[in-house]
């Protein structure tokens, strides 16, 4: 098996030896040595996949955080080169929403084992995402969450960036789903998701299912610190219905606010605008799996 592997090195604290754990464990399972490509400040890892895929990789080892994983599935949606997960940040939900183990050896036993799965991907503008793409409170949490932060306290530094961010508006939003009639709400956060678990654990949309051809769309419209708490004690719960949160499912959505918002694919920030469009690809990534 030939592979790559593009990796962060902000998101690991021992480089070379990673590198060399790495390497055994693919040499244990008679592989040859991977293409080894470090991502920059400038390209999270598109150019990189993108070489990996040139040089006739089968496997691209994404090891990073949802960016790193998100900069891959990007470039490696509708080829039949398949995405093996190595998790090093703090989310890694795409990681924990498929099951996919958390240490080297057992990832590289599944990249060269068999299984693998074929998942949707959703488009946003230019980006591809396999996770969830958000306008509103979500995205205010992500920009209010220092990276150092992260680091050191992992998931829970998310709560903090929350706490700075419930005092926002709530935004006045038009939603068109598959092209029907438009809706209108006003809502503090709305999520496109491609799967349900977020940090934490927490399932926030138990039924997405990542290879089901459709979105699961949360619009998230609690006003008050109160109505926050009672919100989330019911998804902690898994109760199926809160006044403070309507659920949808559809191919293509398209959210309009009245105002520019923070906007967010995979935990990443990306311009903020007025505009949530998303289509999905269905079956278009190929990932490794147990």
């Amino acid at each position: 098996m030939r592979s790559a592997v593009v990796i962060n090195p902000s998101k690991v604290d021992d480089l070379e030896g990673r590198r060399t754990e790495i390497c055994a464990a693919l040499a244990d399972a008679g592989c040859p040595e991977p293409l080894w490509l470090e991502t920059t400040v400038d390209d999270p890892g598109c150019g990189q996949t993108r070489q990996a895929v040139a040089q006739g990789a089968e496997v691209v080892f994404a090891c990073g955080g949802d960016g790193t994983v998100m900069a891959c599935a990007g470039e490696l949606a509708g080829t039949e080169v398949a995405l093996a997960v190595l998790p090093s940040g703090t989310g890694n939900l795409l990681a924990a929403n498929l099951d996919l183990p958390g240490d080297v050896a057992a990832g590289v036993a599944t990249a060269t084992g068999t299984g693998r799965r074929r998942i949707d991907v959703g488009t946003l503008e230019s980006h591809t995402f396999a996770v969830m793409a958000g306008m509103g409170f979500d995205a205010d949490m992500m920009d209010a969450t220092p990276e150092a932060l992260k680091k050191h306290v992992g998931w829970l530094a998310y709560v903090l960036g929350g706490l700075r961010s419930l005092r926002k508006h709530r935004m006045r939003l038009r939603i068109r789903l598959d092209g029907g009639e438009p809706m209108y709400r006003r809502a503090r956060s709305v999520l496109v998701a491609n799967v349900g678990r977020l940090q934490g654990g927490i399932e926030l949309l138990p039924d997405a299912r990542p290879d089901d051809g459709v979105f699961d769309l949360a619009v998230i419209t609690p006003g008050y610190l109160t109505e926050w708490l009672a919100l989330g004690w019911d998804v902690v719960r898994r109760r199926p219905h809160n006044r403070h949160m309507e659920t949808f499912r559809a191919a293509s959505v398209e959210i309009v606010s009245d105002r520019p918002q923070p906007r967010e694919v995979d935990g990443d920030l990306i311009a903020p605008g007025r505009a949530l469009v998303v289509a999905v690809r269905p079956g278009a990534l190929l990932v490794c799996v147990p």
